[in-house]
């Protein structure tokens, strides 16, 4: 009997910007692109829910190295909200809690949304992956078991009103790390005393990444390999929000073998008056993630091998 050939895995490095599909998850999203290139190392930048749709930057190879340093970044989610009906998910996935009639207009909507802009309070939802004694919530919360959560401060930079029509609304939110849409949404119904659960999500920014660069599975299913190619961002794509530093040749010996080196506390003409992160460079191109401190030195943090 003839055996399936066994696939045979890559080096493959670089950031690709996946439009993931609802109903599937991160994880399963990442699995199907990576089998397209036959990478040998990938990861994700963050996990959208299954029911969510959007940006979702894969990670390949020497890129997977900087995926932490974009879970720090802002985010910018456009979402839909049924009023009245309330979820035990807090989405469009779970069962129905309870139904109110909603009581209210496109003024009293707008009113309640200036309560949830800038530093918020929010606790987690149980379906998260946040544990509890190495147990993630959500296996908790399918055996009907709620625990306690503790408040988290999280930060609204946006949260405009895309839309309104009686029991619905549309907004677009950018926010920081660690923010709940859903429990947002939660929050807004509650607020508006009828409740309320979210319909759909869609994330249309990671940082500086855009959704309208991103490709869907289907469309990178039918490119050539040499196309598929071609789409892949450069690893350094995930630390562009931070300073460059160029090194001459000596330098860069030294940084590449990890250790530490001295040079200007001018980077890109920006002055560096507080220790932090920056991209480092050598003559042939990225070396990794430095630190710099205040006395004009760079440490080495992550290297990326040649």
């Amino acid at each position: 009997m003839a055996t399936a050939s066994k696939r045979t895995w890559q080096r493959v490095d670089g950031v690709l910007l996946l439009d993931k599909p609802g109903g599937m998850t991160s994880n399963a999203a990442l699995q199907s692109a990576r089998r397209l290139y036959s990478a040998a190392k990938a990861g994700h930048t963050g996990t959208l829910d299954p029911l969510a749709t959007g940006l979702l930057p894969l990670c390949f190879g020497e890129a997977t190295k900087f995926s932490s340093d974009l879970l720090d970044a802002d985010k910018t989610y456009e979402a839909e909200l049924l009023f009245g009906v309330t979820t035990d998910t807090g989405d469009a996935e779970g069962a129905v809690l309870q139904r109110r009639q909603p009581q209210f207009g496109r003024a009293e909507l707008e009113a309640a949304l200036l309560h949830f802009r800038g530093r918020i309070s929010q606790i987690p939802p149980m379906y998260s992956a946040l544990k509890r004694a190495g147990q993630p919530l959500y296996r908790l919360a399918r055996q009907g078991i709620e625990v306690e959560r503790e408040a988290r401060v999280v930060t609204i930079n946006e949260l405009l009103l895309l839309g309104f029509t009686g029991d619905r609304c549309r907004l677009r939110v950018n926010c920081s790390k660690g923010t709940y849409i859903r429990t947002l949404a939660e929050d807004i119904g509650n607020a508006l005393a009828c409740g309320a659960h979210l319909t759909a999500l869609r994330r249309v920014s990671v940082g500086a990444l855009q959704i309208a660069d991103a490709l869907t599975l289907d469309q990178l299913n039918a490119l050539s390999e040499g196309d598929r190619t071609h789409c892949l961002l450069a690893p350094d794509t995930l630390l562009q929000t931070l300073p460059a530093v160029h090194l001459d040749t000596a330098a860069t010996l030294r940084f590449s073998h990890g250790n530490p080196v001295s040079i200007a506390v001018s980077i890109e003409g920006r002055v560096m008056a507080t220790p932090g992160k920056c991209r480092v460079y050598g003559d042939q191109g990225l070396l990794g993630l430095g630190e710099f401190d205040a006395s004009g030195n760079v440490h080495p943090r992550r290297l990326v091998c040649a």
